[in-house]
């Protein structure tokens, strides 16, 4: 919760593939304007490709053509001292305030330079007065066999001086809150904002537990089975299931949401108006 008590709602973008839309882009944010949201951040690119003028541009927009604040996030393990340099100059000429913090994809054939880690990152950005955040994992990263070292990793994170936490998706709020008693006794003590990511089909959702390493609990078996071969429904019973997630994040006290709203404000609306209405 926040000073006044209200629990944060933000979303995530991504920069779409190929020319950068922004006729397009502006039309979707005005969908999204209008929710109100906490925050927005902006993603780099999958697989260590570096697209952080289109993240950088949108993310200006966001702050500075409709007054959201912007999170532009910055990925490093595949970029040198001077690349990275470079990123956060653009970053704070455009007037972006946070930063989200990551290591980002290894690049299969191209070695690590003069980072490994997202926590080499944060002091970089620290010195430049951004507000920081960092990645973080409920079921433990995908690359971390250890749940332990996971917590102490993230600890390690706040140490170098990360703001807040925003998490991995998840579909099981039991595996949230164990996280978060895991990082309370670890002495972790920034908000820890709950990423929540609404089904929309089937291959999206198979493709993110492999990407992220995310459990399918029962309900959402059923739902996948019943609904496998009807889009429409699978995605209103996705929202209602993402909706209600949320509901119970927010009745138990989540420093946050963030909705990985998949560049989707029509979907982020009906999960926005089923929070009202609980």
């Amino acid at each position: 919760m926040n000073s006044q008590g209200k629990c944060p709602v933000s979303f995530e973008i991504f920069p779409p593939k190929g020319e950068l839309d922004i006729p397009s882009f502006r039309n979707m944010m005005d969908g999204f304007s209008k929710l109100d949201p906490d925050f927005i951040s902006v993603t780099y690119s999958a697989g260590g490709g570096g697209n952080s003028h289109k993240t950088i541009d949108l993310a200006s927009i966001i702050q500075n053509e409709y007054n959201i604040p912007a999170i532009a996030h910055l990925t490093c393990i595949n970029s040198n001292r001077q690349e990275v340099d470079g990123v956060i100059d653009s970053i704070v000429s455009n007037g972006i305030k946070s930063v989200l913090a990551l290591r980002g994809d290894i690049v299969e054939g191209k070695e690590p330079t003069d980072f490994k880690f997202a926590k080499e990152l944060i002091p970089l950005l620290k010195e430049r007065d951004l507000r920081v955040g960092a990645a973080c994992y409920p079921e433990g990263h995908v690359t971390c066999e250890n749940l332990d070292d996971d917590i102490r990793y993230l600890k390690e994170k706040e140490d170098a001086g990360a703001d807040f936490f925003l998490s991995q998706l998840f579909f099981d709020n039991y595996s949230y809150y164990k996280f978060l008693e895991r990082a309370d006794r670890q002495g972790i003590s920034k908000p820890i904002h709950a990423g929540i990511m609404p089904i929309s089909s089937k291959s999206q959702i198979m493709r993110m537990i492999f990407m992220c390493g995310a459990s399918l609990p029962r309900d959402i078996i059923l739902i996948l089975n019943k609904y496998e071969n009807n889009p429409d429904d699978l995605r209103k019973a996705g929202i209602e299931y993402a909706s209600k997630q949320i509901v119970d994040l927010m009745r138990s006290g989540a420093d946050g949401i963030h909705i990985y709203s998949m560049n989707k404000p029509e979907t982020a609306f009906e999960i926005t108006q089923n929070i009202k209405r609980a």
